[in-house]
């Protein structure tokens, strides 16, 4: 089964997209938020501002700030309050991964060692629990209610996703469309909200409010399949991971292949998937089950199919250097690496 050709000619026909290039047309507005983030990490408990340190220097691709100034200046205009808005974000989002980590019990976050691994889990918590308190007083400081609602509603969204998860953690009760429910809680939902936030900094229209929103769900749900993607091995991105068998995650790939493949082999893998510990050539066989079975394809098709409907939503808007940088980070979304 072949991935649909038009959605995957919008993407990968065209030039590959690096990241510096989308953000230029908000590199002054990136290097504000820099300082303005920095600034209100401040601390003076000298543990706590060690730590920060730390934190500061493992930053990722800081796409979600990226989005809100994006969304913003597609809309017409960067002003201040895009700043603070992504401020909240970006210290909303900070917190909870912090307290995945510690969740999740992991070692590492963007190749450093992470907090809780570091300074143990009671720190990781409580560094958790003060950049959501000061996300809060950013958005008390500077009036911005109505983006500190956006947020508090997502923060809900993104738990209830991961205890969705939890939930349905065992393979007999994973199916495409509570799949769907997970991803869109603890991933898109807040790709959708900084879209929102951004809309709101430039003072949208109702209907400009929502299809920003709509843009960013879209684009978060195939954000997330591409990262799926990644766990079972896609031709451009080299050795799979893997970790999701591991940790027996059902996902897309595993859920069209299970659809696509035979009754009896479909059994036979759910049997090997459901082993608590499970050997590499066990994990290599689920791999490649996917693979043979058309389950890596099909998943790919909706990942495009999806991306494609944010990008059209996008034409709503005049043309600019933002809606440009924009279409291109739905682009990088679906084609990036890593």
């Amino acid at each position: 089964m072949s991935v649909s050709n038009t959605s995957q000619t919008i993407f990968l026909s065209q030039a590959e997209v690096r990241l510096d290039d989308i953000r230029r047309p908000i590199k002054k507005e990136i290097e504000n938020f820099h300082r303005f983030f920095s600034n209100e990490l401040k601390t003076d408990v000298k543990l706590l501002q060690y730590i920060i340190k730390y934190l500061l220097k493992t930053k990722g691709k800081e796409l979600r700030p990226m989005l809100v100034f994006l969304s913003a200046g597609t809309i017409g205009s960067i002003s201040n309050r895009a700043n603070v808005a992504a401020t909240m974000v970006e210290l909303m989002h900070t917190a909870t991964l912090v307290h995945d980590d510690v969740v999740d019990d992991a070692d590492r976050r963007r190749g450093f060692l992470s907090i809780n691994k570091i300074w143990k889990n009671k720190a990781g918590v409580l560094l958790g629990d003060f950049l959501l308190a000061r996300g809060l007083l950013v958005a008390l400081n500077n009036n911005e209610f109505e983006v500190l609602k956006v947020l508090s509603s997502t923060v809900q969204r993104m738990s209830e996703g991961e205890l969705r998860q939890l939930k349905a953690a065992k393979l007999q009760n994973m199916t495409r469309e509570r799949y769907f429910d997970i991803i869109s809680g603890k991933t898109a939902s807040l790709i959708s909200a900084c879209c929102e936030c951004g809309a709101i900094a430039a003072g949208a229209t109702d209907e400009q409010r929502e299809t920003m929103k709509e843009i960013g769900e879209l684009a978060g749900l195939a954000f997330q399949i591409r990262d799926d993607l990644f766990e079972y091995g896609i031709d451009d991105v080299g050795k799979p991971i893997g970790n999701d068998i591991i940790e027996g995650k059902i996902t897309l790939p595993l859920i069209e292949a299970f659809g696509l493949a035979g009754e009896k082999r479909t059994n036979q893998i759910r049997k090997v998937f459901k082993k608590s510990r499970k050997s590499a050539q066990e994990i290599a066989e689920i791999q490649a089950f996917v693979t043979e079975s058309g389950g890596l394809e099909e998943a790919k098709k909706t990942m495009f199919e999806i991306a494609e409907k944010a990008y059209n939503k996008l034409e709503m808007f005049g043309e600019s250097p933002y809606k440009k940088a924009f279409e291109d980070l739905i682009q990088f979304a679906v084609t990036r690496k890593k």
